[in-house]
């Protein structure tokens, strides 16, 4: 069995303090024997004021608070699935990218949300992430201590086809780091989270950001981790920031696939 931490925080308008506050957590959850740490979606920094936010995103070889984690973890011997961060391509546009660091500091994987959230929701908010954010294209999986690791980002929760990719990859692990907004979480974050745990027969892991940001917008929490099964494990619900903690138990996998086969037993539609 492999320990891991789930991170829930408040991500704010400035990188060094997120930095600074990744730095600490970290530390704390390999002080506590995990052996991989996973982060919220935007980590680095949570600013709707694009034109704000301009000032502090930077290409992925300038990224303050990337190469923070990455010192922290070949200090502490610690792997970390960076949710994701505001990266510049230099290409007058940027992605929502997540970050898989080992223990030794190096980046094992990279992962660019495929899935714009381009809303107008019932409660006045709107959102065009497509505005400024270029969608990925490709499924990223890797190996890490937890086992096989798939990528995903918030808004990708809903497209069940790349859950679909996942689960034929036999992902032991799932991560999708979000951002959710409050209506949407209340309604959805459960189900969905526990639907494609239980569809992939993988565990999941959804690092929230929560609370009322210094951009003005508030988030839903609710950081889970899910077994294959689809029972939650960890729910951290509208708690301030701080860490969770789980194991991930490859028997626990193998017992759900047995149970009920529906990776084996796919089959392609016809058309």
């Amino acid at each position: 069995m492999t320990d891991i931490a789930v991170l829930q925080m408040t991500s704010g308008i400035a990188p060094e303090e997120n930095a600074a506050f990744l730095a600490d957590m970290i530390g704390a959850a390999a002080g506590e024997g995990a052996a991989m740490l996973f982060t919220p979606e935007m980590s680095g920094m949570l600013d709707r004021d694009r034109k704000r936010a301009a000032g502090s995103i930077r290409l992925e070889e300038e990224d303050r608070v990337l190469s923070t984690v990455r010192d922290c973890s070949a200090k502490h011997g610690i792997w970390i699935c960076i949710g994701s961060l505001a990266i510049d391509t230099g290409e007058g546009i940027w992605v929502n990218r997540s970050f898989v660091v080992d223990d030794n500091g190096e980046i094992a994987a990279r992962y660019d949300k495929m899935h714009m959230f381009d809303v107008d929701l019932a409660s006045g908010e709107s959102w065009r992430e497509s505005n400024a954010y270029r969608p990925g294209n490709n499924v990223v999986t890797v190996q890490t201590p937890a086992g096989k690791l798939g990528l995903a980002i918030c808004y990708d929760l809903r497209f069940p086809a790349l859950f679909e990719a996942l689960g034929n990859e036999r992902c032991d692990v799932i991560a999708v780091p979000a951002a959710f907004t409050v209506p949407t979480g209340e309604a959805h974050w459960h189900v969905l989270q526990r639907a494609r745990a239980i569809e992939a027969s993988a565990y999941l892991v959804a690092s929230a950001q929560v609370g009322t940001h210094a951009d003005g917008r508030q988030t839903y929490g609710h950081s889970l981790v899910i077994d294959p099964w689809g029972e939650v494990l960890v729910d951290l619900g509208d708690a301030p920031p701080g860490l969770g903690f789980a194991q991930v138990n490859p028997a626990r996998i193998s017992e759900v696939r047995a149970q009920v086969p529906s990776l084996a037993n796919r089959r392609e539609l016809a058309k």
